[in-house]
């Protein structure tokens, strides 16, 4: 499949890769460069890929309370909150973000892998009274990321952009067109997340390249950029095989409600005894790969999810669940890398942790 921005892509000399049967571009320039930018100034990504549903209805915010692990309860209209879909065992069928439109709509962004299962499950949950409408191929998305995010869209679109606060969303008309524009991102930095008419995504990609002094970055540059921030991946520190015990114990799951996986995941909070999600810095370049072994003087305590070079820090990164007895910050642990042992030790995440994110947006 292809997104309707693929011929920018190939316009703009990408290398495209298949993600999640998706041709997606992976990289224009260099990695390194495209996350530097990302870091220091403004990119695009497109995101047209990841799935986007309308849940409607005056029992979607009891039906959703069921199904998501957030509270949404507490969500004011134009307020998001992110959160997990589980199984009945308490593994991750998938992160999303859920944003409240109205007092009975919401929207619902979920990852592209899992949008056709994520369809069915939510829609066999649901109560008659409530609709839910598939809007992946109504909407574009591309994701504008970077400390001069607003910037970028102030001079591309020829107007100011309305404050908002993050985690927010909010309906704003562009270039004499209605979009909606949410303030979140998977790269920490300040930026937004717009959401236009398909038909008329190209021209809002193009001004903003043109006129808004953004430069378009692709999956290898989001990949190190939310690996260096700790930002789990389904199909990598998330799935179905996994509670989210594991990333930061109850957070993200509000466990005063009865939703789908909580008695799962409060039985295992109460055992204790699992591998958690741990952060380790290596001495050099050199990297590890998902499935990598974690050793601890000789002994495998866990495994690596994500590796890779971290350009903001200049020396590698990874991800691993370890056991508690190993997790302790500062703790010097081994990766075994196709025979070869990296030294590596215990951090706190995020890896970087001067990100914009969460910056008031008349900040600079």
């Amino acid at each position: 499949m292809r997104t309707p921005l693929y011929d920018e892509h190939v316009r703009l000399g990408a290398r495209i890769v298949d993600f999640s049967g998706w041709e997606m571009p992976v990289v224009y320039g260099g990695i390194i460069e495209e996350h530097r930018f990302t870091r220091e100034h403004c990119s695009l990504f497109d995101t047209c890929h990841m799935g986007k549903f309308e849940i409607r209805g005056r029992a979607a915010q009891a039906d959703l309370e069921r199904i998501l692990t957030q509270p949404l309860a507490a969500l004011a209209p134009g307020r998001g909150a992110y959160g997990y879909i589980l199984n009945e065992k308490g593994g991750v069928l998938d992160d999303q973000i859920c944003f409240r439109r109205s007092a009975d709509c919401f929207w619902l962004i979920v990852n592209a892998g899992t949008t056709p299962s994520n369809e069915e499950w939510v829609r066999s949950r649901l109560s008659p009274e409530s609709v839910l409408v598939d809007l992946s191929l109504r909407y574009a998305k591309f994701d504008v990321q970077g400390p001069k995010a607003r910037e970028s869209m102030d001079r591309a679109f020829g107007a100011a952009m309305p404050d908002m606060k993050y985690f927010h969303l909010r309906e704003v008309d562009l270039l004499g067109t209605s979009c909606m524009v949410s303030r979140t991102g998977y790269t920490g930095e300040f930026g937004y997340e717009l959401f236009t008419p398909i038909d008329s995504c190209a021209d809002f990609w193009r001004r903003l390249l043109a006129g808004g002094g953004a430069r378009p970055a692709g999956l290898g540059a989001r990949d190190t950029l939310r690996v260096e921030m700790g930002y789990p991946l389904y199909g990598h520190e998330l799935g179905p095989g996994r509670t989210p015990a594991g990333i930061g114990g109850a957070r993200f799951m509000n466990m005063d409600k009865d939703f789908t996986g909580r008695d799962a995941v409060r039985s295992e909070l109460e055992r204790g005894g699992f591998n958690v999600l741990a952060g380790l810095r290596l001495e050099g370049r050199a990297s590890a790969r998902n499935g990598d072994r974690v050793v601890m003087d000789g002994v495998p305590v866990g495994e690596v999810t994500s590796g890779l070079f971290a350009p903001s820090l200049g020396v590698a990164v990874a991800m691993a669940y370890v056991a508690p007895s190993a997790a302790a910050p500062g703790a010097r642990l081994g990766i075994d890398v196709r025979g070869r042992l990296l030294p590596a030790k215990v951090v706190g995440l995020p890896f970087h942790k001067s990100g914009t994110c969460r910056r008031k947006e008349n900040e600079t």
